[in-house]
């Protein structure tokens, strides 16, 4: 069965992890280059101050750079989500949103710099907003591409 974009949606937020920390992903792209990601703060998902928890914002905006990235390149390279970091601005309350995007061109710089096998690490940067708009984070990920050893080695004979 191949992969869709909804399917990768409703298999993400029905994922145990996602699932019991309120985390939904509300859509992928068609095209592979952008998702969206929801984060109901509640009971289970807030601190003891009763605001969003730091690791549900961690949990919400972890993987999806890295698969956006490696359903555009395909099956060619190895895709990595390596870190990130949080700027926490505002308590997060009720539900909030992360938005993410890899544009075409972004995916094909990659492919381009990641050529022969090169290790390539790149930033990627959304936010997360509140219900009324408000930042309540900004997120910074880092995404590791290379370009798989049997490619880099067929290309060379």
């Amino acid at each position: 069965m191949r992969i869709t974009p909804r399917r990768l949606s409703i298999g993400m937020s029905l994922w145990a992890p996602n699932l019991f920390s309120g985390i939904r992903v509300r859509r992928f792209a068609p095209d592979w280059t952008s998702a969206t990601v929801e984060l109901h703060v509640n009971v289970f998902t807030r601190n003891y101050v009763k605001t969003a928890f730091g690791g549900s914002l961690s949990a919400m905006t972890d993987p999806y750079f890295f698969m956006l990235v490696m359903h555009q390149l395909g099956r060619d390279h190895v895709v990595w989500d390596t870190r990130g970091e949080i700027e926490f601005l505002k308590p997060g309350r009720g539900v909030l949103t992360a938005h993410f995007e890899v544009p075409k061109e972004k995916a094909q710089e990659l492919r381009e710099r990641a050529r022969g096998g090169a290790k390539v690490l790149e930033w990627f940067e959304t936010e997360i907003r509140d219900a009324s708009g408000d930042v309540v984070a900004r997120v910074r990920r880092e995404v590791y591409v290379r370009e798989k050893r049997r490619v880099t080695a067929s290309a060379g004979a």
